[in-house]
């Protein structure tokens, strides 16, 4: 049995909309159930907030009020503007002073203690705060190519290079980090944490996808291919479940592309196994993704996967027409259409890649998941 653990996951908010989020509250409760002592600690309120539960197994915890002000970068004539000094200044201090708050809770800890940055942004609060004689580990919940392409890349480089060690979520991401000059790199992917209530038949006339509606979510490609499919079969429907500041736009979209706006956009759900169960094919046209949380949910419930390639943790989850469903180049949306429509057409396909998928999706079982990172702990401490 493993050691008894304080465990700190810090996160940019604790009750954010979003896959990383949900990670966090679902590996809180798996290590509570492990008889983990797990504190959920965010730096700031939501901007989009969800209700993730009254009834938590441990406590939740924010350490600002308020949104900080973000950090300006001091160039050109920024240099001579006192606003933009000032506001830096501010925020350092609330910085220093939420680093002091997380200082205070790390300090009730036992032997053993593990603080897990979920994000980079919190990873700036924990740097400051006091971590002598514990693990800390870094995440990034992204893709490595999603964050080179980001302002996060060289905040990575800077503060998880202080960490004990850097855990992407797939080997490829890690080897690439590696690559980048890092040397303290490892792999962690996601739990399973879904069982399924109703199992598709596989035999419904609906494609699904839930996905929140911002850019990175790739819904308006999603809507360009459905407009080629739909045409040619009227009697299958798109579903996408979710919210997001890219909604009217969608909207817009999708009536100019001829289609109806009102029955594909669904709304929020907190029914995952309603809007899973009725469906038979799952889309996923992201621009950049992690190690999907929806993949994995969709491949868990039979459902085969259309998925643009826009991560490593795409094919480690899908085994191209094998298992789990069809890959296609990141943006194309003819092929996106046409492999919709290979299974829109081919029940037999369909059935052939789901199940694979759902026998294969079991490797990420949550006890699995949860034996590597007590092993992980233990490696660490050594």
């Amino acid at each position: 049995m493993a050691e008894t653990r304080d465990i700190f996951i810090v996160c940019n908010s604790v009750n954010e909309l979003g896959g990383l989020v949900q990670w966090a509250h679902d590996v809180a409760k798996l290590f509570t159930a492990r008889g983990h002592r797990v504190r959920l600690i965010g730096v700031e309120p939501a901007t989009e907030a969800r209700d993730y539960g009254s009834d938590l197994p441990y406590p939740t915890i924010t350490l600002h009020d308020h949104h900080l002000p973000r950090r300006r970068k001091m160039v050109g004539l920024d240099r001579l503007n006192p606003a933009v000094r000032r506001r830096n200044r501010l925020r350092e201090s609330l910085q220093e002073r939420g680093a002091r708050q997380l200082t205070a809770l790390f300090k009730e800890a036992g032997p053993g203690a593990v603080v897990i940055a979920a994000q980079i942004w919190a990873m700036e609060w924990v740097v400051r705060a006091y971590t002598t004689d514990m693990v800390v580990v870094g995440m990034s919940h992204e893709s490595f190519e999603a964050s080179r392409n980001s302002s996060r890349y060289a905040r990575v480089l800077e503060y998880y290079t202080q960490a004990d060690i850097h855990l992407a979520l797939t080997d490829a991401d890690a080897d690439a980090w590696a690559r980048a000059g890092m040397t303290n790199v490892g792999a962690m992917p996601n739990p399973l944490m879904t069982v399924p209530a109703t199992l598709p038949t596989l035999d419904e006339k609906t494609v699904v996808t839930l996905r929140r509606l911002s850019h990175d979510k790739g819904i308006d490609m999603l809507l360009e291919a459905w407009a080629l499919v739909a045409s040619q079969h009227p009697d299958w429907n798109l579903k996408v479940f979710g919210a997001g500041p890219d909604e009217e736009q969608l909207r817009a979209q999708a009536r100019e592309l001829g289609l109806d706006d009102k029955p594909i956009f669904q709304g929020k759900t907190t029914n995952i196994d309603a809007a899973l169960s009725a469906a038979s094919i799952y889309a996923l046209p992201s621009r950049e993704e992690g190690f999907p949380i929806a993949v994995m949910e969709a491949m868990a419930y039979g459902l085969p996967t259309v998925a643009f390639d826009c991560a490593p943790g795409i094919r480690e989850l899908i085994d191209d027409e094998i298992s789990g469903g069809i890959v296609i180049t990141a943006g194309n949306i003819l092929g996106m259409a046409t492999a919709l429509e290979r299974l829109i057409k081919d029940a037999d396909l369909r059935k052939r890649l789901g199940s694979a998928g759902r026998q294969s999706v079991r490797r990420f079982s949550p006890d699995s998941i949860i034996d590597r990172w007590e092993a992980l702990f233990t490696f660490l401490e050594r």
